[in-house]
């Protein structure tokens, strides 16, 4: 989005307006010695074309001034006719409009999701992203797509570094790459490690020989939709009502039911702490200091301080519980 669209194509005209309105008065003031009042009323009548009679006699100069002028405001007239003629008749000015109040929610955005890619996968993302009111904007190269009305979309090459400076990487909490190519997805891969270090990265790839060169660029977690759909598929047919139950809990989160994982600032018993009694959350498992998962941990169990607790439960009950772990330190 050009930041300065309004001072192109709104001010400047107006402020050459202003000039030739300049220009004019000062000329009939010098050349045939009106009155101020009387230079700025020729010089509007004569530029607006309105064609009222002369306010005092003109001199030969100040008919070739007013031939001059005539000729000037003439050209800026059609040009300014046309302009906004063009602009409400092919609907540019709504386009325009929507791209500047686009640019200036960007700029407001932080802790957001960048989705690079709108195709199938990167649509289903920010489906999901929009249900559960997670601010993102999404970059694709395609300049007709068919986005949500309230989606905030780049028509860029994601693959370039001032694009994905505009989405705001420096900001954004994650990057989700959805490109069809997995080199495209490298080299964004590549480019949003080397921008933003801390960000988390999840990419898409279509070969298994690209899962490894994606994760050595950068990338938190390298997803191949194809293998995930085909043993989604197998699981429904093995387990169908529980897999159905485990889709729900990912992607559907409101204030009545949400999953979070939250940091646990110290040492304590499980079953002293008895988070279920005092928040009423359920632990789903524990991400411990090595990296591994601790499903459906004991009563016996003793956390330790850094390690992430995954918790089922409401909004408010997941508060409770992020207090209660805090007061751990």
């Amino acid at each position: 989005m050009n930041r300065w669209f309004l001072i192109k194509k709104f001010i400047v005209p107006l402020l050459y307006l202003g000039v030739l309105t300049l220009f004019g008065t000062v000329g009939y003031r010098i050349i045939d010695g009106f009155s101020w009042v009387d230079s700025l009323y020729m010089t509007v009548i004569t530029v607006s074309t309105v064609g009222y009679g002369e306010v005092n006699q003109l001199t030969y100069q100040g008919r070739i001034f007013t031939i001059v002028l005539i000729i000037t405001s003439i050209g800026f007239v059609a040009y300014y006719l046309t302009f906004v003629t063009r602009l409400i008749a092919d609907g540019e000015w709504s386009k325009e409009y929507k791209r500047f109040k686009q640019y200036k929610n960007l700029k407001k955005m932080e802790n957001h999701v960048i989705v690079c890619g709108y195709g199938r996968n990167g649509g289903e993302a920010c489906a999901i992203l929009r249900d559960n009111q997670v601010p993102f904007v999404v970059i694709e190269k395609a300049s007709k797509i068919e986005a949500h009305p309230g989606d905030i979309v780049l028509h860029a090459d994601a693959t370039r570094d001032e694009v994905l400076l505009e989405a705001g990487i420096l900001k954004a909490k994650a990057i989700i790459i959805a490109l069809p190519e997995d080199a495209a997805n490298l080299f964004v891969v590549l480019t949003a490690r080397q921008l933003s270090p801390d960000i988390l990265i999840i990419s898409r790839a279509s070969y298994d020989q690209s899962v490894g060169k994606l994760k050595i660029a950068g990338a938190n977690n390298v997803i191949m939709p194809d293998k995930i759909s085909g043993a989604y598929m197998a699981s429904l047919v093995l387990t169908p009502d529980v897999q159905e139950f485990v889709t729900l809990m990912s992607t559907q989160h409101n204030d009545h039911f949400q999953i979070a994982e939250l940091e646990v600032h110290g040492k304590a018993h499980l079953g002293s702490l008895n988070l279920w009694l005092e928040t009423g959350c359920t632990i789903l498992g524990i991400k411990q200091l090595n990296g591994q998962y601790l499903r459906n941990p004991s009563p016996d169990y003793y956390t330790a301080q850094a390690e992430r607790m995954l918790l089922m439960g409401s909004k408010k009950q997941l508060e409770e519980a992020r207090k209660l772990l805090r007061s751990l330190a």
